[in-house]
């Protein structure tokens, strides 16, 4: 059971200390990937998502600047055997992994690495992948890729390599939470609510709303964090509807104000938190209590009902239902994995089901984030609450201890 695990996780931590852990958690996520490729009968997957090349390897690299410039990527075979093309003079991040690896130098064919010699530079990149691939993979062709761009997939296909749904692999290898992972997730987690009461400390009026938003980035980059997806912090009428990012709007009193936390913390592991607060000394009126006791019944009542052996389309389908008002402004999903990022699976409400909805089932040692915005259509202000757990035999855990303004129910 998921609770067990965390457990064994912590016992491990205090028995072994860190470094232990981390040795655990490493072999455990590569573990993972190597039984996707099996389970699937692929020979090796190539990862260019530094977060793919992260869970199965544990190296960061620029990993914002990485994710839109393909300059630093990875192969994993089935068996283990991990050939990486690192980016230049960077092979001091693998410095004091115990990993069977391969360093090789990256090449780079993106426009601005290569210019208007792109394609050929493809070329030649497709040339090692396939010497390198063919070596390993018994003759087998099948090759599964996270995210290639066009010169890279025709160079491969051109010579007779059939490229695969990569993503789908890593996303499912990423589902279930080992027990070091939560301890990991947990130190993550702590950082953000670090954070978040540094901003309840310093919200106030005449404070803008990007000044507030960067006591949150000021603790998660002290305590090791990576970055932040997201500016998801509204007040005022910008909080109606979702989605609006931080400004330089001074926040007045008496406004909500409302974020997303979306930050990757320490070790590379995301805190997804959202809460809703009021701005000034005074008290919330009636109408944003009535928008609160919303967002908070539908937090709660969800968690309530999600359960591991739950399919998708029965948690949408019994989840709480939205009142009317408030349905065009929805949240756009029910709730979502959580790991590293964001992660499979996302769950549709019952209205958008035909659209994007798609079945799966619920597990122990899945971590969800359970949502809610309620905001009427044409409104003037919103609340945005989110609550990350681990789903355990009886069902969901908070993995945060960042209190809700239960004085306003």
């Amino acid at each position: 059971m998921a609770g067990d695990r965390l457990s064994e996780a912590k016992s491990t931590v205090e028995q072994g200390g860190k470094e232990a852990l981390l040795r655990d958690v490493r072999a455990s996520r590569l573990a993972r990937v190597q039984a996707q490729l099996r389970a699937h009968d692929v020979p090796a997957i190539l990862l260019y998502d530094p977060v793919n090349i992260r869970y199965a390897t544990d190296t960061s690299n620029m990993q914002v600047w990485a994710g839109r410039n393909p300059a630093r990527y990875i192969m994993v075979f089935a068996d283990g055997r991990i050939i990486a093309w690192e980016f230049h003079s960077s092979e001091h991040v693998w410095d004091g992994l115990n990993l069977d690896v391969e360093l090789r130098h990256a090449l780079s064919w993106t426009f601005f690495n290569a210019g208007h010699e792109a394609e050929r530079r493809a070329q030649v990149w497709a040339a090692e992948i396939i010497d390198v691939f063919r070596k390993h993979a018994a003759g087998d062709q099948r090759l599964a890729v996270d995210r290639l761009d066009p010169f890279g997939s025709a160079c491969l296909e051109k010579q007779g390599i059939t490229l695969l749904d990569g993503q789908a692999l890593m996303e499912t290898a990423r589902l279930i939470k080992s027990p070091g992972e939560l301890v990991l997730i947990g130190e993550s987690l702590r950082t953000a609510e670090t954070g978040i009461a540094r901003m309840r400390r310093e919200l106030r009026p005449g404070i803008t709303e990007n000044e507030l938003w960067a006591h949150l980035h000021f603790e998660n980059i002290r305590h090791g964090g990576e970055w932040i997806e997201t500016r998801l912090l509204a007040s005022g009428d910008r909080t109606n509807p979702w989605m609006h990012e931080c400004s330089s709007r001074v926040l007045m009193d008496g406004d909500l104000l409302a974020f997303d936390t979306d930050m990757v913390g320490p070790h590379g592991y995301c805190s997804d938190i959202s809460r809703t607060w009021l701005v000034g000394d005074g008290r919330p009126s009636d109408e944003q209590r009535a928008l609160y006791e919303h967002a908070y019944a539908q937090v709660h009542y969800n968690m309530e009902l999600l359960r591991p052996g739950m399919t998708f389309r029965e948690f949408s389908e019994k989840a709480w239902k939205i009142p009317d008002p408030f349905v065009r402004n929805r949240y756009c999903c029910l709730a979502h994995g959580i790991g590293m990022v964001d992660e499979y699976p996302s769950i549709a409400h019952q209205v958008d089901w035909d659209s994007s909805g798609y079945d799966g089932l619920f597990e122990a040692g899945m971590t969800v984030c359970v949502e809610s915005y309620i905001g009427a259509e044409g409104g003037k202000q919103g609340v945005k609450l989110e609550q990350q757990v681990v789903l355990t035999e009886q069902g969901c855990v908070s993995l945060t201890a960042c209190g809700f303004e239960t004085d306003w129910l």
